[in-house]
């Protein structure tokens, strides 16, 4: 919740929300992501990766856009346009592109996989640029998260030259280190600006930025069938409107490093999903590399314990 000031700046109120909400707010958010993976796989035989990002990206500024500006309009400061904009081109443009592209050589449950490397990520971004702890446990985190990620490349790249599968496997990398970066930007501007403000804003910026692709989206929409421009149609209201927002709302309330390793849920979440609605699973090995990653994520995450005081030695 906002409130408006005379200048027109949009800023969260100083009341707390209850303990519930920033939860609900990232089970919302993980089970919106998850579906997104399957919705994007199943749309790969109707959309390529850039006409469905614009498409994604244009509803869901439409659809926040009506949300944001009957709460006010938000006054960035030069300093956060610049963050929004960047958030904007990187998260809800260059991730979408790059995850798109890579679902179309991946299945929905490894390219999720792949993305749980963000949590060690952000740790680490965490670390050097908001002033939270590096520790060793990050260090072998981050060493065992990437040994699974090599594992499932290795898994999903059959042929003998393995070119195709490990390129989707590195597409999905870039999303993964694209969002850890936005998620880092981000943080600062949810303690001032409104969560539905910064997304309607980092939205329409990344809808503006996949605008070369509207030729090729209004020629794959002309030919693809009512119900996959439903699932775009979902994809825009869902994943992106509603998720985003209720992402950066539990941001408002959690550390970022927090927040990005409750993300691990998502692909268990994704390979049900995906065997329910497109019959498919990642190959044996994936789970055995998408295991090792979430590993890395739990030992980055973990806590160093403090030195216990050492007591007088009775004489």
């Amino acid at each position: 919740m906002t409130t408006t000031a005379a200048s027109g700046r949009s800023t969260p109120t100083s009341t707390a929300p209850p303990s519930w909400m920033p939860v609900a707010a990232v089970a919302t958010t993980l089970v919106l992501w998850a579906s997104a993976f399957v919705a994007i796989r199943h749309l790969g035989h109707d959309f390529s990766a850039g006409p469905l990002s614009l498409g994604r990206t244009l509803i869901g500024a439409i659809v926040l856009g009506a949300l944001a500006l009957s709460r006010g309009l938000p006054r960035p400061t030069r300093r956060e346009w610049v963050s929004l904009v960047t958030i904007g081109v990187l998260w809800f443009g260059v991730y979408n592109v790059a995850l798109n592209e890579g679902e179309q050589r991946v299945d929905a449950g490894t390219a999720a996989m792949l993305i749980q490397v963000s949590p060690v990520l952000i740790a680490l971004l965490a670390a050097v640029f908001l002033s939270e702890r590096f520790t060793v446990y990050l260090g072998l985190g981050l060493a065992l998260a990437f040994s699974g990620v090599a594992v499932i490349g290795l898994t999903t790249s059959p042929d003998a030259d393995g070119g195709r599968d490990l390129l989707g496997v590195a597409l999905c990398l870039v999303s993964a280190v694209v969002y850890s970066i936005s998620l880092i930007l981000q943080k600062p501007l949810v303690a001032r600006l409104s969560a539905l403000h910064v997304t309607w804003l980092a939205c329409t910026i990344g809808a503006v930025a996949c605008l070369p692709f509207a030729p090729a989206l209004l020629r794959e929409a002309g030919e693809a069938p009512t119900s996959s421009l439903l699932w775009v149609l979902y994809l825009g209201v869902f994943p992106t409107a509603i998720a985003f927002t209720t992402y950066a709302f539990a941001l408002q309330h959690m550390t970022a490093s927090s927040l990005g390793v409750t993300t691990y849920l998502v692909p268990p979440i994704t390979i049900v999903l995906g065997l329910i609605f497109l019959d498919e699973v990642p190959p044996a090995m994936a789970y055995v590399g998408g295991a090792l990653a979430l590993v890395g994520v739990a030992v980055a995450r973990r806590k160093p314990r403090p030195r216990a005081q050492q007591e007088p030695t009775p004489a």
